[in-house]
């Protein structure tokens, strides 16, 4: 008799819960319709029960330390807990002896600081929470850390962004295992993108940028928020807050951590997309609307923003917006 694949998730005090459920989720709704279940495993960094960074408390299955035998799947789950993880030398000891014996290993969200600890991505590409990328890369400079991505995968080491990303992450494990129409029957099943467009970046401009220190410069972003349709040049953003151009872009660029052209080509694509989701407005009147000018114009932004045209995009949200007729 075939033994399920085993799915192990580890867990520990301050893990985050979606981090822990949307995968098993995933794996759970995959193998009942496949009918090749997996056995999917929780198991605690501590004693039981844990309690999570929402504060639910939860049993896990067993133990860390007492897994024994070949593992399947082996994902470390992140949260607020997750950098108490990584210092805890008997847990990072653990999660390094569990992935000698699975065929994958994986991460969700800031649980990459735990596999980074255990070495398991020095020389390796990965990813986490959009928030904790930068320190992930100063911490373990022997990783390349990619942020705008939803997972990635390098060998076998596959990690994953913040939260709702661990179960992007988990249908690409079912795909591959189960193959695609599998994958996009969970994916229907459990109402997900069997693959989601773009990278963390697309969630929202505000997330690849931050909010400025001074005042004008802050003024200037919440105008670019509002009138995306609007001359919103270097040279028309300048006169907005006073400042030579030069400065304006020094300025913009320091404190905001991008150009002022690239926020700008940020922002209307976020507006274009809520367009495309909600509307059935012709993409030439989007393009104009938001500030591209030409279908052509907007179509090289979405490219490189989202990782496809508008056309495909709108696509994905045909059905929602058929069922809303």
């Amino acid at each position: 008799m075939t033994h399920a694949p085993k799915v192990a998730i580890v867990a520990f005090a301050g893990v985050q819960m979606l981090d822990v459920t949307g995968p098993a989720e995933v794996f759970s709704a995959a193998g009942a319709l496949a009918r090749r279940p997996y056995e999917v495993l929780v198991v605690g960094a501590g004693s039981s029960p844990l309690r999570s960074s929402s504060g639910l408390r939860f049993e896990s299955d067993r133990r860390l330390r007492g897994l024994r035998g070949p593992i399947d799947t082996l994902i470390v789950a992140g949260g607020a807990g997750a950098e108490a993880a990584a210092g805890d030398a008997a847990l990072v000891g653990s999660v390094a002896s569990a992935a000698r014996r699975s065929r994958r290993v994986a991460s969700v969200c800031t649980g990459a600081f735990v596999l980074a600890k255990a070495g398991l991505l020095d020389g390796r590409r990965a990813t986490t929470h959009w928030a904790a990328c930068g320190e992930l890369a100063r911490r373990y400079p022997a990783v390349t850390v990619e942020p705008d991505r939803i997972f990635l995968r390098d060998d076998h080491v596959w990690t994953s962004a913040g939260v709702t990303a661990g179960m992007d992450l988990a249908l690409a494990l079912v795909e591959e295992d189960l193959g695609r129409s599998v994958a996009l029957q969970t994916a229907r099943w459990l109402v997900l993108y069997v693959k989601r467009p773009g990278g963390q970046s697309q969630f929202s401009a505000q997330l690849a940028a931050q909010l400025a220190a001074s005042e004008p410069v802050r003024e200037v972003q919440e105008w670019i928020q509002e009138h995306p349709g609007d001359d919103l040049s270097v040279e028309a953003l300048a006169a907005r807050a006073c400042m030579s151009t030069r400065n304006f872009a020094r300025v913009f660029r320091s404190e905001v951590g991008m150009t002022p052209a690239a926020y700008v080509e940020a922002v209307r694509v976020e507006r274009a997309q809520r367009e495309l989701e909600a509307t059935r407005t012709p993409i030439a009147s989007v393009a104009r609307r938001c500030g591209f000018g030409t279908p052509e114009t907007m179509r090289r932004a979405f490219h490189r923003r989202a990782g496809v045209g508008p056309a495909e995009y709108r696509d994905r949200f045909r059905p929602a917006l058929e069922r809303a007729a």
